[in-house]
């Protein structure tokens, strides 16, 4: 019975050992908060300063940024394969910098930053649209209207090594009977601005690289 005993306490001292060391190979990860591109002229579209995609510019709600950078942390969080950065500390290393540079070199700025706190990966969020739904998710007078962007850049090399982009104003099934899928995924309802977004960041994550993959980019 002693051995036995013994036996169980060795092996949870090597579990409790071994849980550190895993935790310590995954590659560290900042999640900055998503950047606000405004232009001045709507009706030309908006480009984003980091991969130079264009979007339909629109209202943004006020703190619908922070609801973004919120929920990209719960989904990167929730997949387990980056160890995360607390907020507090990127919200530190940010608020030391020069924030002009952030509208004139956004992409220098941000990888300077993650360099200062020492991570593997940075994620920096462009947003472009944030309209909230007008009515009900029975009936909507103007459905929700979301525009952004996200992209993973590998500081060893300052690479970007993988970019999501979401830009979807909600239709109803009616207006294309082929995007029967994406009105059953959407709840067969109309989403708030936020559960929009929820469900396009799902859609953008699921082809998300694994850290491996991403190493191994050139």
């Amino acid at each position: 019975m002693k051995k036995f005993l013994l036996l169980l306490f060795m092996l949870g001292m090597i579990f409790a050992w071994s849980d550190p060391l895993m935790a310590e190979t995954k590659p560290s990860l900042a999640i900055f908060s998503f950047f606000i591109e405004r232009v001045e002229d709507p009706a030309r579209g908006a480009v984003c300063p980091v991969c130079k995609g264009v979007y339909r510019q629109g209202d943004i709600l006020p703190g619908s940024q922070n609801t973004l950078t919120r929920l990209l942390q719960e989904k990167i969080e929730a997949a387990g394969a980056f160890k995360i950065l607390p907020s507090e500390k990127v919200e530190e290393a940010l608020s030391k910098s020069d924030r002009r540079q952030f509208g004139i070199k956004p992409m220098r700025s941000f990888i300077q930053v993650g360099k200062t706190l020492n991570v593997d990966f940075i994620f920096v969020g462009c947003l472009f649209r944030f309209e909230e739904r007008i009515g009900s998710h029975i009936g909507a007078e103007k459905p929700a209207s979301v525009g952004f962007d996200v992209h993973l850049i590998r500081l060893k090399d300052e690479k970007m090594v993988w970019i999501g982009k979401f830009d979807e104003t909600q239709r109803p099934l009616s207006e294309n009977l082929l995007k029967i899928g994406s009105f059953v995924r959407r709840k067969a309802s109309w989403l708030t601005a936020e559960e929009l977004s929820s469900v396009g960041m799902d859609e953008m994550l699921k082809r998300f690289p694994g850290p491996k993959e991403l190493e191994e980019i050139p």
